[in-house]
């Protein structure tokens, strides 16, 4: 990777190109015979769909992961989940460091892009910190794991699911090897273990914080006060989903899901993909509380998708100022940009109109309810994975739209819209103010 290459592209464009060379890197190991079980095919749309899915740290699938897959499979797919999760840049800044390679402008430029750092400055140590703090995390939960899976599995099965749940975990994809149990299984198996629970609970929220969430956390010495707007906006509104979703979830299913059950839900929902109930079974009302979590997602610089933590929380700010008619966008004592504000509502409609668009699509040529169909178009845009059960019964065009939401999700609208703008320079001069008539 030389400079001069990355200087003829754009930031945007690069991450944008850097996920589809991985994804087509994927479909062809996926595709090899080595990476199937004996007596297993597949065809080359299904290695597709499920790499750009393992990339995009989604869980959509078409075949269940371990009934399908070969180790050699199995471990294609968690390295994919791997390096869409902590993003293929800061792999390779890390990889360059490790060889004592120069990091130019252009690659820091790209990786603050990547994990949306508000200044190139200091991108290496940022680098460092999100690898370390990855595998650090990663094999704890995978420790913690094993004591439930090796006594269960077998010593070397039982490791290997621990690392591969971790990893699948906090990346936020929701593949599992629980098909070893009964295929398709997710952790249903374990919907009345709250240890297990917890733990791949506490995975998905670390890993759906942010990076940059984590080293202020650490700077500030856990003292809410001071860390950074950011970082309180995304704490807040992390745990108002967490427990708002709980509640809720568990009025719409009463009788059908338990407190721990409605909880893991509300975490997993939010861009992990794991469930602890049968998803087909649940009421629609429950569907929708779903899909607005899915929505939602998890925070900037983070292993989820979604609209974000953050985005939400501007726009909620940005009415509530309006209502208390103040001029300024305000929030722990600090004021939000017009510019902030403006993305909000770019990232909220770009969601708005591409899950719905794939959602009527979808409706119309599958003839699936059309509640089942938004369910899972944003479930792939938010790089979700749930599924009530349709995925395995879509059409081939249908798994196309689903695979480039996926894509879309997890470089981000924003991104996605700006890799195909045009490089010219704007205008100077601004084009006479007219007041327009709004609500």
């Amino acid at each position: 990777m030389t400079e001069k290459l990355l200087h003829s592209y754009s930031p945007m464009k690069i991450i944008f190109l850097g996920f589809c060379l991985i994804i087509f890197i994927g479909t062809v190991l996926l595709s090899l015979p080595v990476s199937l079980k004996e007596g297993k095919e597949i065809s080359v749309l299904t290695s597709f769909f499920t790499a750009t899915s393992a990339t995009c740290v989604t869980g959509l699938i078409r075949v269940d992961t371990y009934s399908h897959w070969s180790w050699f499979g199995q471990f294609v797919i968690i390295s994919l989940i791997q390096i869409g999760g902590i993003g293929f840049m800061t792999l390779c800044i890390y990889i360059l460091t490790l060889a004592k390679k120069k990091i130019g402008i252009i690659s820091r430029s790209i990786m603050q892009n990547s994990i949306s750092s508000p200044q190139v400055g200091g991108i290496v140590k940022i680098t460092k910190f999100i690898i370390g703090g990855t595998f650090i995390i990663e094999a704890i939960g995978a420790f913690l794991l094993s004591l439930v899976f090796c006594p269960r599995f077998g010593f070397l099965k039982g490791i290997w699911f621990s690392i591969f749940h971790s990893i699948s975990a906090f990346c936020n994809a929701g593949f599992d090897l629980m098909g070893t149990i009964e295929p398709f299984n997710s952790l249903i198996s374990y919907q009345d273990s709250w240890y297990v629970n917890l733990i791949i609970m506490s995975l998905i929220v670390i890993g759906g914080l942010g990076f940059l969430v984590w080293r202020d956390i650490v700077d500030s010495h856990f003292n809410f006060k001071k860390m950074r707007l950011h970082t309180k906006l995304v704490i807040t509104v992390t745990l108002i989903l967490i427990f708002g979703g709980t509640f809720v979830i568990y009025l719409c299913e009463q009788g059908n899901a338990t407190v721990l059950e409605s909880m893991f839900q509300s975490v997993t929902a939010r861009t992990a993909g794991f469930n602890s109930i049968d998803l087909s079974k649940i009421r629609e009302s429950t569907q929708m509380i779903l899909v607005i979590l899915m929505f939602i997602g998890g925070s900037s610089g983070s292993t989820a998708g979604g609209i974000k933590t953050t985005t939400i929380a501007v726009l909620l700010v940005n009415i509530f100022n309006l209502f208390k008619q103040r001029k300024a966008v305000e929030v722990f004592h600090r004021r939000i940009g017009d510019e902030i504000i403006r993305t909000a509502s770019c990232v909220l409609m770009a969601y708005l109109v591409f899950t719905v668009t794939v959602g009527l699509i979808i409706c119309q040529i599958d003839n699936v309810p059309f509640v089942s169909a938004l369910f899972e178009s944003v479930s792939a845009m938010a790089t979700v994975g749930l599924t009530v059960g349709i995925t395995t019964q879509l059409s081939a065009f249908s798994q196309i739209l689903l695979a480039i939401l996926m894509i879309i999700g997890r470089v981000g609208s924003v991104t996605f819209l700006l890799a195909f703008a045009s490089n010219r320079t704007l205008p100077i001069a601004k084009a006479p103010a007219e007041k327009i008539q709004i609500g």
